[in-house]
């Protein structure tokens, strides 16, 4: 196994990027702006400041600066657990009998289990900064609940979570660690708001979607004085915190010389996505690259394959600005599938831009097939994937394994975006063969589709 390329590339405490980097500034075809729910007209900052943090809303509409300053604050947060690994997986190549090189991006290492830190750290000090008190947010499979606790808890924030309900029920070590930290946690829906109890009424057994409790925390924070929405994906501002990921990826990969030809990540809302293709994605845009991009998510909640590019709303009550994004219509409820990160009805609009452009191609895999990658993974490269990155992997072995039927010898980088620890029930569940694949009609699109606003623009 001799090779100049170790089997971890890392990247000194003094390398860690100082900037986020901005794609949008690269693109010349801009995402659509957001649209205010009223007047459908582009949403201005005083639109969004009334829910979000003064300092988000002002880099979420920023479509020029390409390089944003990252804060000494958030430089020295950051440093308590990045640089991540970028790590070759050499078992997994082996295994495969692949001529491909294959890389990963490893953001599992801290406490929250994934890259959600990268975005929740900052949202919580820009918080802390404009003296706001207390933060509302959602979670679906807990990732993006337990950083925000971690960050709430390290700035001194109040925190309520709305968590999915049947994410809720499928990971109670979630429910623990985000208590652990002094987060108050709901299951959403819920008799706590006024949108919950709508949803209950309308389908009491629901198990819930990210739309239903981005619902419920836009209310509370709303009508709770001195408190403010954040939120772990789909808008901008979270995209760009992210973008940290393919920048140190980038710069671990520029030391040896390797530029990858394919590069994977799962997509839910695109936070991951977003952030590990950003510098890579810049190349291409400026024509320096060819590099392959592909988003992979759930066939049981299909987003970018059979959704429609659509203004729509992000949330169930049709509260938010509206966005234009791939959407299976934000009334669309997904099916209870373990990869509770990936069921969101749409996707960031710069990555749904880059889609429609032509510049990301897609995929959608089967429940059952994402844990057979998984554990293949796991037993090659001794780390437990979240169900959400182990769609990444399922993608990135199959693209091995046709440069292994063609001969082809391409680098392939994938996301490894977070760890399975807490997902153990699911893997039960794979083991025991109890584990279902429910992919939604076409009957069942079009209930979602119906939801979506009729605006011709």
């Amino acid at each position: 196994m001799a090779s100049k390329i170790p089997t971890r590339l890392y990247l000194s405490e003094d390398e860690i990027p100082k900037y986020w980097y901005n794609i949008r500034a690269d693109m010349k075809n801009k995402p659509e702006p957001l649209l205010h729910p009223g007047t459908l007209k582009p949403a201005v900052a005083a639109d969004l400041q009334a829910v979000f943090c003064k300092e988000p809303v002002k880099q979420e509409l920023d479509e020029t600066t390409r390089l944003v300053p990252i804060p000494e604050g958030i430089q020295e947060f950051y440093k308590a657990y990045r640089p991540a690994a970028l790590v070759r997986a050499y078992f997994l190549e082996k295994t495969l009998g692949t001529p491909a090189e294959i890389y990963y991006k490893f953001e599992g290492t801290n406490t929250s289990g994934s890259h959600k830190l990268n975005s929740a750290g900052p949202q919580a000090h820009y918080a802390k900064e404009e003296g706001i008190r207390s933060l509302t947010t959602e979670t679906g499979a807990g990732q993006w609940g337990t950083a925000m606790a971690m960050a709430a808890a390290f700035y001194g924030l109040d925190l309520t979570v709305y968590m999915v309900k049947v994410s809720c029920e499928q990971k109670p070590g979630r429910k623990a660690l985000i208590e652990t930290y002094g987060a108050n946690l709901i299951a959403s829906p819920s008799e706590t708001t006024a949108s919950g109890k709508a949803i209950l009424a309308a389908a009491p057994d629901t198990g819930g979607s990210l739309g239903c409790a981005i619902s419920e925390a836009i209310e509370k924070a709303a009508k709770t004085e001195n408190c403010r929405y954040v939120l772990g994906s789909v808008l901008n501002h979270v995209t760009l915190h992210q973008s940290i990921i393919g920048q140190e990826a980038k710069a671990a990969l520029d030391k040896y010389g390797v530029k990858p030809d394919i590069v994977i990540g799962c997509a839910g809302g695109g936070s991951n996505l977003s952030g590990l293709i950003a510098p890579f994605m810049g190349e291409k845009l400026a024509g320096k690259s060819n590099a392959r991009f592909i988003a992979v998510e759930p066939a049981s909640c299909p987003t970018f394959t059979r959704g429609r590019y659509a203004y729509d709303f992000g949330d169930s009550a049709k509260t938010t600005p509206l966005m234009k994004m791939m959407t299976l219509g934000s009334g669309f409820v997904p099916s209870g599938s373990h990869a509770g990160g990936l069921r969101y009805h749409g996707m960031n609009n710069a990555l749904s831009k880059l889609y429609k452009d032509g510049y990301i191609e897609a995929r959608a895999e089967k429940q059952t097939d994402v844990f057979e990658a998984a554990v293949m993974f796991m037993k090659l490269e001794g780390i437990l994937p979240a169900p959400e990155s182990s769609h990444a992997i399922k993608a990135a072995i199959d693209e091995a394994l046709e440069c292994k039927r063609t001969g082809e010898k391409k680098v392939i980088l994938f996301g490894l975006s977070g760890t399975g620890y807490f997902d153990l029930s699911a893997y039960t569940a794979f083991n025991n063969k109890t584990m279902s694949d429910h992919i939604p009609s076409d009957e069942e699109l079009e209930r979602g589709f119906a939801t979506i606003p009729d605006i011709a623009l």
